[in-house]
């Protein structure tokens, strides 16, 4: 999975870096609060747990700095980036030195590293300050992430992948009304049955396992979504509905390929938008219940 951490806050990338150095460092990674960091977002003092490698670990008082941009596909070869070692990072870690409080230089940015500009910048650390060093680039963050899922699950960077910029609350207004309802089973006729379900799952990487124990038993409901969306009255909602599917579906098209399967996109849609409404959790099972009928309805996905 790979998230586009281009959209995290300086501080939140500055989290995700000690987070990531509590696992290959230990978890003696001591994190500086905002502001003047003085060439320093995070430190370890000891034996690393296995970096640079297990056999060799780092051993002594190891500098941590976060370098964030919000950028998307910015590499450490830009002028810019060049501009911030000289002007910058250099500095600060000759003062470190001077004073004795840096042995190791760990150096974290967002930007792509490529394997001909890796040693290129280690090089302008190793002339200008002497200090053992490494810069770790996206490519490496990526395999980090990747590696300790706790840290996504920590930062909740699922909510990178699909900038959902659906209004939300469009679906709010639509499962709070719904909810007044009396709930009744209800025959799967009252909606269109001219589909072919196990063609619609193959197509979008559905699960079997998802439909037959999460989706198959909110079926009995479907029809009176339909019958609550479709009824005069309530012509509003529908127009709420619509455009809801319409900005989901947009989203779905052009992220796809994040995602392995299709449950997944539906478990993110429902952990966004209950996230972003407190007043749905109490009424969660039905913001799942909606997304199921959308994707059954064929209202999102791909169709037969």
């Amino acid at each position: 999975m790979k998230y586009p951490l281009e959209n995290l806050t300086d501080t939140e990338f500055e989290i995700l870096v000690a987070l990531i150095c509590s696992e290959i460092l230990g978890t003696g990674t001591i994190v500086f609060s905002d502001g003047q960091d003085g060439g320093r977002d995070a430190e370890f003092n000891g034996t690393a747990n296995n970096f640079p490698s297990k056999a060799k670990p780092w051993n002594g008082k190891i500098i941590i700095q976060a370098k964030h941009t919000q950028r998307n596909n910015a590499s450490c070869s830009e002028s810019d980036f060049q501009s911030i070692l000289k002007t910058s990072v250099i500095p600060a870690i000759q003062k470190l030195k001077k004073k004795n409080e840096i042995d190791y230089y760990l150096l974290f940015t967002n930007r792509k590293l490529s394997g001909v500009q890796h040693p290129k910048i280690e090089d302008i650390f190793d002339t200008n300050t002497g200090i053992e060093n490494r810069v770790i680039g996206l490519e490496q963050i990526e395999l980090w992430i990747n590696s300790y899922p706790s840290i996504a699950k920590k930062l909740n960077l699922n909510k990178l992948l699909l900038p959902l910029n659906f209004d939300e609350n469009d679906l709010r207004l639509i499962v709070n009304s719904f909810s007044k309802l009396d709930k009744k089973k209800g025959e799967l006729s009252k909606i269109p049955e001219n589909r072919d379900i196990e063609n619609k799952n193959k197509l979008n990487a559905l699960s079997k396992e998802y439909f037959d124990n999460v989706i198959k038993k909110n079926l009995i409901y479907f029809g009176q979504i339909r019958a609550f969306l479709t009824d005069s009255i309530n012509k509003e909602y529908l127009d709420k509905y619509e455009n809801t599917i319409d900005d989901i579906n947009a989203k779905i098209i052009v992220h796809r390929t994040d995602f392995e399967k299709f449950e997944m996109i539906l478990e993110f849609l429902y952990d966004f938008i209950v996230e972003n409404n407190t007043e749905l959790k109490n009424k969660r099972r039905l913001v799942r219940l909606f997304l199921h009928y959308m994707y059954y309805n064929c209202d999102i996905g791909i169709n037969e």
